[in-house]
């Protein structure tokens, strides 16, 4: 999560990652809240008050414009001079303020500011997910029980890779030794999952999944049908009116279905959910997952 800045590295890089991260802390907390205290590295990384101060004055000699101490409210406050010791991820940063330090035990986690997070429907079993990361891992064949919409439940043979977030749910990338084809799989519809004394042969590796491996180039445009492009293209921080991503054929579909990007030849989708418009459809010929990309098969 945390990164030198380029000013930073020397003397930082000799430091304990335990020194490092304590300091990475302060910055974060100066930057994206505007305070910290020595109570703050004392709750988080269960230190004594002498090493919170020794930690605080590290931090001071290396940015001493950064904070300023305020005696009545008995903590150290960004400055307008600040300036980043170390660099921030966004998105990181606000998954941290969200729900807490993630290296925390979960009861021992909290928000940093007041947060509404969505609701997550399926709450994969976490045996379940132990043993499929440990063959991802191990380069195993699992069996499972899977339920599916069009077959029910049936047990199948599968030699898992890949893990993979569609933003809603986890899948699993896997061959899959019942159908003799590369397929997705959603965790939570996995039980008893047992490793398989059994090799994975070479067809099944996968170097040889062709929707993995290929890489398309979309290129999002604002929807012609809503009345402000500039502000997509703000947004999404578009290049001359473009945004050009590239990505895994395998999954395109879950990317265009989560950002209801409108993929119909003559952008015809209604309602305000469309932004976005995939200005060249045609990068997704033989891709597979297409049935749930938004208007795709609109004619």
């Amino acid at each position: 999560m945390y990164y030198f800045t380029s000013r930073a590295i020397r003397k930082i890089v000799q430091m304990s990652t335990a020194q490092s991260e304590r300091l990475a802390f302060i910055d974060f907390l100066l930057m994206f809240l505007g305070e910290v205290s020595r109570q703050d590295l004392i709750d988080r990384f269960g230190i004594s008050e002498p090493a919170a101060t020794r930690d605080l004055a590290m931090y001071r000699e290396e940015r001493p414009d950064n904070l300023i101490y305020s005696h009545t409210e008995r903590t150290y406050l960004i400055s307008e001079n600040f300036s980043s010791l170390f660099k921030h991820e966004s998105a990181d940063a606000l998954v941290m303020i969200a729900h807490g330090h993630l290296a925390l035990p979960k009861q021992n986690r909290r928000s940093m500011l007041r947060c509404d997070l969505p609701i997550q429907l399926d709450n994969p079993d976490s045996q379940v997910v132990a043993v499929i990361t440990r063959a991802i891992n191990r380069k195993q064949v699992i069996s499972i029980n899977y339920r599916s919409h069009s077959s029910g439940q049936t047990r199948r043979q599968i030699a898992p890779f890949a893990l993979v977030d569609n933003g809603l749910r986890w899948h699993i990338r896997a061959y899959d030794r019942r159908q003799n084809r590369f397929s997705d799989f959603v965790i939570s519809r996995i039980n008893d999952p047992q490793i398989e004394d059994s090799p994975i042969y070479e067809y099944e590796h996968w170097e040889q999944d062709i929707q993995w491996n290929r890489i398309v180039e979309l290129e999002l445009v604002p929807h012609p049908k809503r009345l402000h492009p500039e502000t997509p293209m703000f947004e999404y921080q578009m290049k001359d009116g473009v945004m050009k991503l590239r990505l895994r054929a395998a999954v395109a579909g879950y990317f265009l279905r989560r950002w209801n990007v409108d993929c119909s030849p003559d952008h015809r989708l209604e309602g305000n959910e469309y932004q976005l418009w995939l200005k060249n459809r045609e990068t997704l010929y033989g891709v597979e997952t297409l049935g749930i990309a938004p208007g795709y098969n609109l004619e």
